[in-house]
């Protein structure tokens, strides 16, 4: 019996863990349903091979976390088998059928409480609240979520040529915003080093060599970054804008 005990004491004690694993990778903004599969599948070791995995792990806290349910989830599943093999080592058929009986109603006991919605909202209620005084670094914004970086937007580095269509041109001027394209920042040299202009205005004048830095489609910032001055560069300007203005059109019906 006292082995019968010592399984279920592990289960439980898995589910609970897995459970204060998920929120703590919802705590870094992964979804819930990622979050929740994510730490299932680094504690039983089986399923965390996916591309998405990959993205979790690149995350230094969520690594950790990661990091953490592995080993515990390894410790844990060889004391479940190994509790599990006490159970019935040696016992007759009635005292076997009767651990079957009880570890059976002791896992549906288990399933009904970690699947109730009334105990998930007390359980996350609890746990957030611990692991937010006991681990404040949890809470670490993932920009890549945050920005949409996985849904066709991206941020990049444009180097601004002699030749670019950017080039001595204010921001008011390159009516970039139109097109989609946000400027967050701008590295420029200067006498005593580089500079960094962050959140430039729109009386910023871009100069030949600056580095700008852009938040905007991925295929928008890419032409952008090869586009040439002259009246060529004013067109792919004006298609742009009103590829912009079409696809705002499209995701406005969309919502």
């Amino acid at each position: 019996m006292i082995a019968l005990i010592s399984l279920i004491l592990v289960i439980t004690l898995s589910m609970i863990i897995v459970r204060i694993g998920a929120i703590a990778l919802e705590m870094t903004g992964l979804s819930k349903d990622i979050a929740s599969f994510q730490a299932q599948s680094a504690f039983s070791g089986a399923g965390f091979t996916t591309s998405e995995s990959e993205y979790v792990v690149s995350h230094p806290v969520r690594r950790k976390i990661i990091r953490i349910l592995i080993f515990l989830g390894s410790a844990g599943i060889t004391s479940a088998i190994a509790t599990l093999v006490l159970t019935f080592a040696g016992r007759s058929r009635n005292e076997a059928t009767t651990s079957i009986a009880i570890l059976g109603l002791s896992l549906l006991v288990l399933y009904l409480i970690f699947t109730s919605k009334r105990a998930e909202r007390w359980m996350r209620r609890w746990i957030k609240r611990f692991l937010a005084k006991a681990f404040p670094q949890l809470r670490v914004y993932d920009y890549s979520q945050l920005l949409g970086i996985t849904k066709g937007y991206s941020i990049s580095q444009i180097k601004v040529k002699r030749k670019s269509w950017l080039a001595n041109k204010s921001l008011k001027e390159l009516k970039l915003d139109k097109e989609g394209i946000l400027v967050l920042g701008v590295y420029r040299k200067a006498e005593k080093g580089e500079v960094y202009l962050g959140a430039p205005t729109g009386d910023t004048v871009i100069l030949p060599g600056d580095l700008l830095i852009c938040y905007g489609p991925e295929e928008a910032l890419i032409r952008l970054s090869k586009r040439l001055r002259g009246s060529k560069g004013d067109m792919e300007h004006e298609k742009a804008v009103k590829e912009a203005e079409m696809k705002r059109i499209q995701e406005g019906m969309m919502a």
